[in-house]
């Protein structure tokens, strides 16, 4: 007879809801059961085999000697007289008897035992578990006040040390997260309220003057014009920045070269007006990745190069296959940067040197690592002895960047090259966004 699958549903219900919720009484109860399953099989061992003993019945007879005689009368086996049969029976209803006092008072010992078992399984339970309560204890009074706090448990390396040192892992990404949720959303409304008071001081200068002209009117209108495209920019960036990090939701075929020739064509005359020397070294290297989003990797890593350089200097981009996976770098002369300010670099609205009214707001290469990071890409940065900096995102081989639902299980790591002035990111999955972004 088959169970319908609601019947079966409310049986797995019900058997969910006997079952003790505290771990310690399960476990607790599973230590007795095993006990009391062992002793049950050896008291069973133990009586099969008492029971199974030969029956020996010894008979003098007058001027003889002893005489040894087993089993029942009729079965092939020295017959007894009457009254060596009346002893047979004798020693059997006694052999009976002797079997059923065992039996009970074995099972009255499994039983006083079984009851040691379980007292002894609940504290053993307890001692397990205790280092459970204190993290979990530990765990609970952590938030986003003192997120640094952490378990620090000690002792040998088991299981729970594993999982004490995992949990303190997880609190120090969190930890390092939150914190640059903070500096971000700081920086954010730093960024986005000095346009905002600059607007102000020009309408309120504007008001203020009685004999204003009608060209000094234009002028100041021209300034808010382009305070605002300068707010429109930073959010566009703002934008992509966090949508690319929510993972891919198209993957095409694309080629890193085509893209590259692509962003030449419209960065080249500004390069060329600056005085910048373009050395391109495009070799085909097919990617699956959408397409909007890695023309503005490569459109970021190409800006950053013209705009941070030297007069009479030179941009550099190659494109190539290295190790069977499909690489893109950019490099330019510029002014010298620090080692150790490499990876600060590509952290939102990070500078070098900052400059008030020069249009740069510090996200073009944090969104470069966004979208290495959404195509699981290892994005590198070396400073040059020179001056300037090289920027390399391999892309992955024979891997598709993960959709929107996969992404959300990996971690990002960050691992610090063993050279000087450079840095390592890789970064899981993410997503796009058709948007022009500034820095």
């Amino acid at each position: 007879m088959r169970l319908s699958p609601l019947s079966a549903l409310s049986r797995s219900a019900l058997v969910t809801r006997l079952l003790p919720r505290r771990v310690r009484m399960r476990l607790t109860l599973l230590y007795g059961g095993l006990f009391v399953a062992s002793g049950a099989v050896l008291l069973g061992i133990t009586y099969l085999l008492v029971l199974r003993t030969p029956k020996k019945i010894i008979s003098i007879e007058k001027g003889g000697s002893p005489r040894v005689s087993t089993g029942a009368p009729g079965t092939g086996r020295e017959r007894l007289d009457g009254f060596s049969e009346k002893l047979r029976e004798q020693a059997e209803s006694q052999h009976g008897a002797q079997m059923h006092d065992l039996l009970v008072q074995s099972g009255i010992a499994l039983l006083i035992t079984t009851f040691i078992a379980i007292a002894i399984g609940w504290l053993v339970a307890g001692r397990v578990l205790r280092p459970l309560r204190m993290m979990t204890s530990t765990i609970r009074k952590i938030s986003a006040r003192n997120v640094h706090k952490r378990l620090d448990v000690t002792g040998p390396a088991d299981e729970l040390k594993d999982l004490a040192d995992t949990v303190d892992g997880l609190l120090g990404r969190l930890e390092a997260a939150l914190d640059s949720h903070k500096r971000f959303v700081a920086n954010a409304a730093h960024e986005l309220r000095t346009p905002l008071t600059l607007e102000r001081a020009l309408l309120e200068e504007t008001l203020m003057d009685h004999d204003a002209t009608l060209e000094s009117f234009r002028a100041n209108f021209e300034r808010l014009l382009n305070i605002s495209d300068q707010q429109g920019c930073l959010l566009e960036s703002l934008l992509t920045l966090s949508s690319s990090e929510r993972g891919l939701e198209r993957q095409d075929e694309l080629d890193l070269a085509e893209i590259a020739e692509r962003v030449l064509l419209v960065s080249r005359p500004e390069m060329e007006r600056k005085g910048l020397s373009v050395e391109p070294a495009l070799q085909p290297a097919r990617i699956e990745g959408d397409s909007a989003l890695v023309e503005r990797l490569v459109a970021n890593l190409v800006d950053n190069a013209a705009d941070y350089n030297v007069p009479g200097g030179r941009v550099e981009i190659v494109t190539r296959v290295a190790e069977g996976r499909p690489v893109v770098s950019v490099s330019n002369t510029g002014p010298e940067v620090p080692a150790d300010q490499v990876d600060r670099l590509f952290e939102p609205f990070q500078r070098l040197r900052r400059t008030a009214g020069d249009g740069h707001h510090g996200l073009g290469l944090s969104i470069v690592r966004a979208i290495a990071t959404a195509h699981g890409a290892a994005l590198s940065a070396d400073a040059r002895p020179s001056g300037g900096l090289v920027v390399e995102a391999v892309f992955p081989l024979g891997e598709s960047p993960s959709t929107s639902g996969e992404h959300d299980n990996r971690n990002a790591e960050r691992d610090t090259a063993p050279r000087d002035g450079s840095f390592l990111v890789r970064l899981p999955k993410r997503d796009d966004a058709d948007a022009k972004v500034l820095r």
